[in-house]
C-alpha cells in the first residue's frame, strides 16, 4: 500500500465518523458478490447491463450496486444499496455485511476511506470508464498525494479517453495499470432462436409487412390493435405479432383479439400463420430472438401506461429491428435516449402516433435505415463491455481457484 501523508491525514478525519447503526436491509446472497459503484444514472444503467451479461456466464454472481443518488429499484441479480458515508466505521459496516469478492468503480468521484478499507480487506479493485473530470475533488488540495494513494489501490484502470489516462497518471497512478479502453456502454446480446422456425416463418410471411408489439400489458392491447387497424388500411396484408408481458394474460388477450374481429393464431398450439392470419399471439417464453428477427419494426410495450417502466431496447436493436416506445421507460431511459438521439428509436404516445410511426416504416428501406442506426448504437462500445466482462470473470475464477 502506497505511503501518503495526505491519505493518513484523511483517514484520521474519517476515523472520527460516527458508527453506522443500521445494517443494509437485505442479507448477503450466496455465491460471488460484485460491489459495483456508479458515478451517475447512466453508469448505473450500464452496470445493470453488465450484471445481466455476467449472469449468463456465472448464474451464481450477484451485484450490489451503490450510487451517491437514488434510490434505484433492485431487480434480478442486482441489489441497490446507498453508498455509505466515507468514514472508516461506515466502510467497515458495509464491507462486513456484503463481503464483496470484487470491487468495480466507475467514472471517478473516489471515496478514499471506503476504497482503502476495501483494499485492506483484500477486495480486488478495478476502476473502469475513468473520466478526467471525476478523478480529483477540489477539497483534496489539503491532502497531498491523496489522489495518487487512492488510485494506487486499483489493480487496473480503464480510461474512457487519453485525457482521463493522462489525468490518472498525473495524479500518481502507475502507468502500467492505466489503459485507454473507450467509453463503457450497455451492450446488446443476441438472443437464441430456432433456425428452422425462423426459416419456415420467413418463407410463409415473405412479402408481408410484419411488426411486433413486445411485452404488452393487457391495458395496452387496445391501443396496439387500434394502431394495427390503421396500418392495415394502408397495407391490408400486414401482420402483427403480440407478445404478452405476462403469460397469465394470454387467454384474456386472445379473447380481446377475437372480440375485435381479428383472425389470429396462438403460437403455443403449434399453428402456423396462413394468408388470412392477421395477428400472431406469441404466448410462449424464450422465443424473443425469433420474433425480433422476423419483425423489421418493434414496439416495446409496458411503456404507454403510467406506473410502467419500459423494457430493454437493447433486445430489438441487437436483432436488426427499428424501435418504437411509449413515454414511461424510466428503468431504461438512458438506453432509449441513446437510440432516439441516433435515429434508431422513436417515441409514440397513443393509437394515432403508434399507427403513424408503423405506417412510416412500412417501406423496407426506411425500417432498415432506422434499424441500422439502432444496431450501430447497440454495437458501439461492445468491445469495452466485453473486456470488462472478461476481466471480472477472469478475476473471479482466479479467486475461486485460490481458495
Amino acid at each position: 500500500m502506497r505511503r501518503s501523508l495526505g491519505l493518513a491525514a484523511y483517514l484520521a478525519l474519517a476515523r472520527r465518523g460516527a458508527a453506522v447503526r443500521s445494517a443494509p436491509g437485505r442479507p448477503r446472497p450466496a455465491g460471488a458478490v460484485i460491489w459495483a459503484h456508479a458515478a451517475d444514472a447512466g453508469r448505473a444503467d450500464v452496470l445493470i447491463n453488465l450484471a445481466e451479461r455476467l449472469a449468463q456466464h456465472r448464474p451464481d454472481v450477484h451485484m450490489v450496486l451503490t450510487t451517491a443518488d437514488g434510490p434505484l429499484r433492485s431487480h434480478g441479480r442486482v441489489t441497490w444499496q446507498a453508498l455509505p458515508p466515507d468514514t472508516l466505521a461506515a466502510a467497515a459496516a458495509f464491507l462486513g455485511h456484503w463481503r464483496p469478492d470484487l470491487g468495480l468503480w466507475t467514472g471517478g468521484d473516489l471515496r478514499p476511506a471506503l476504497l482503502v478499507s476495501a483494499a485492506r480487506a483484500a477486495v480486488p479493485l478495478y476502476l473502469v470508464d475513468a473520466e478526467a473530470a471525476l478523478l480529483e475533488q477540489s477539497n483534496w488540495r489539503w491532502f497531498p498525494d491523496l489522489a495518487g494513494a487512492v488510485l494506487s489501490e486499483f489493480e487496473e484502470i480503464l480510461a474512457r479517453d487519453e485525457a482521463a489516462a493522462r489525468q490518472a497518471r498525473r495524479l500518481g497512478a502507475s502507468p502500467q495499470r492505466v489503459t485507454v479502453a473507450g467509453v463503457l456502454r450497455a451492450g446488446a446480446v443476441s438472443l437464441p432462436y430456432t433456425l428452422s422456425d425462423r426459416d419456415e416463418l420467413a418463407q410463409t410471411l415473405r412479402g408481408r409487412p410484419v411488426w411486433l408489439a413486445a411485452m404488452v400489458q393487457r391495458e395496452e392491447l387496445e391501443t396496439v390493435l387500434g394502431a394495427h387497424r390503421e396500418v392495415c388500411r394502408m397495407a391490408h396484408r400486414a401482420l402483427l405479432i403480440v407478445v404478452p408481458d405476462g403469460l397469465e394474460d394470454s387467454d384474456a388477450m386472445a379473447g380481446a383479439i377475437d372480440a375485435a374481429g381479428w383472425r389470429q393464431i396462438a403460437w403455443s398450439v403449434g399453428a402456423l400463420p396462413d394468408e388470412a392470419t392477421q395477428v400472431i399471439l406469441a404466448d410462449t417464453r424464450g422465443e424473443m430472438g425469433l420474433w425480433y428477427r422476423l419483425a423489421p419494426v418493434t414496439f416495446m410495450g409496458s411503456s404507454l401506461l403510467a406506473g410502467q417502466h419500459g423494457r430493454d431496447p437493447n433486445e430489438p436493436a441487437a436483432h436488426g429491428s427499428a424501435i418504437l416506445y411509449g413515454p414511461n421507460v424510466t428503468r431504461y431511459l438512458a438506453r432509449y435516449s441513446r437510440y432516439a438521439e441516433a435515429g434508431g428509436a422513436r417515441i409514440v404516445r397513443d393509437t394515432e402516433t403508434l399507427a403513424a410511426a408503423v405506417q412510416g416504416l412500412l417501406p423496407p428501406d426506411r425500417a432498415a435505415a432506422m434499424a441500422h442506426a439502432a444496431w450501430d448504437v447497440a454495437s458501439r462500445g461492445a468491445d469495452v463491455m466485453d473486456r470488462v466482462v472478461d476481466m471480472v470473470l477472469d478475476r473471479l475464477d482466479r479467486e475461486e481457484a485460490a481458495r
